[in-house]
């Protein structure tokens, strides 16, 4: 197991490499006019001035020197202080996020971290759960319930059922409102009593002993966890209960029944860990792609994380912020598919001894 996960950590660096240049790729496509906003928060109005930047922050050199200067920083020629450099953190200045895209990132990933969080147990575990009832009761009323149910979900756009549930249930109900805190909640959390330790309302509010503040949370995040759930665990559903059906076909599985073996158990130990590689796939990426911002999930239920920063970004032409933002989410999908290999290992010893 050690070997098979040092293999895999080695790919790594090639596989963020890859990724830098594609991202520096695209960057280079903008004007070197439009690229100065990496190294500078305000230009100059001044007649000449945006030409003396470009050669200052060498914006005109061949693009392999602008490649190293935009990866480890380039020398400040008037200060000698070294500024940009991804591998410093220094991903530019975001003119959305009025601040650095390092800083405005490091605001909008708790919130983003949180709805993922909690979207994780009801998203993976129900949809696994009802793929294996599926399968496992194959052409019964419950498998063509959730097929119907699977179909419906995967065929509904996210945006229509955001908007479906909030008209029922915050618009008509009052029950469960977008965003993240209400007004009272927001002025406790932002008041000096209250100790900020992961920017995570519900975990922060906890361990201040806040419960009127962590039921808050809990009832912002109810529709946009809703909304995630049901139209993944369409996907998922479909994926786990197609890996089952073809896995209870396999001649082992017969071979165990003949043994002897209950049902249960011959679904439990045989069945359920031999389905679960393309379903760990699947679920790994959508826990990526979660962490990395829901952008229509979070503009709907008005969430201020990652997705609904990206699409501010877009939306005013921030291109160094999107781009920023793309770079950042690129190496979240990279060590993401990393710990998917390290599941695979686990869940089936066959792919850590090839």
């Amino acid at each position: 197991m050690f070997r098979y996960i040092v293999r895999r950590l080695l790919i790594m660096p090639v596989l963020l490499i890859g990724v830098s240049v594609l991202i520096f790729w695209m960057l280079s496509l903008l004007t070197p006019y439009e690229r100065v906003a990496l190294y500078v928060r305000d230009i100059p109005r001044r007649q000449g001035a945006i030409d003396e930047l470009i050669a200052k922050y060498g914006l005109d050199e061949p693009i392999p020197v602008q490649y190293w200067h935009w990866m480890v920083g380039r020398k400040d020629p008037d200060t000698g202080e070294v500024r940009g450099g991804i591998l410093r953190g220094d991903l530019g200045w975001s003119q959305v996020g009025r601040g650095s895209v390092a800083e405005a990132i490091g605001r909008r990933l708790p919130a983003t971290v949180e709805l993922a969080l909690w979207s994780a147990i009801p998203l993976i575990g129900i949809a696994i759960w009802m793929g294996i009832q599926a399968a496992v009761n194959h052409n019964k009323f419950i498998d063509q319930l959730l097929r119907v149910f699977a179909i419906t979900g995967w065929s509904i756009p996210t945006f229509v059922f955001g908007l479906l549930v909030l008209m029922i249930f915050y618009a008509k109900l009052g029950w469960f409102p977008p965003g993240r805190l209400s007004d009272w909640a927001m002025r406790a959390v932002q008041s000096p009593e209250f100790q900020r330790y992961t920017q995570m309302n519900t975990i922060d509010s906890l361990l201040n002993l806040r419960f009127d503040i962590f039921l808050d949370s809990l009832r912002h995040l109810v529709l946009p966890v809703l909304t995630l759930s049901v139209i993944n665990w369409a996907f998922l559903l479909r994926v786990t209960r197609s890996s089952m059906l073809d896995t209870l076909r396999q001649d082992y599985m017969t071979t165990a029944r003949a043994k002897g073996l209950a049902e249960k158990v011959v679904i439990r130990k045989h069945a359920v860990p031999n389905a679960l590689i393309p379903v760990i796939t699947v679920g790994g990426l959508t826990l990526v792609g979660l962490l990395n911002g829901v952008v229509i999930t979070e503009t709907v239920f008005n969430w201020p994380g990652m997705g609904s920063f990206l699409a501010q970004a877009a939306l005013t032409l921030d291109a160094v912020t999107v781009l920023g933002v793309t770079l950042f989410s690129s190496f979240i999908l990279v060590f993401g598919n990393l710990v998917v290999d390290v599941l695979y290992g686990v869940v089936d010893p066959r792919i850590r001894l090839e």
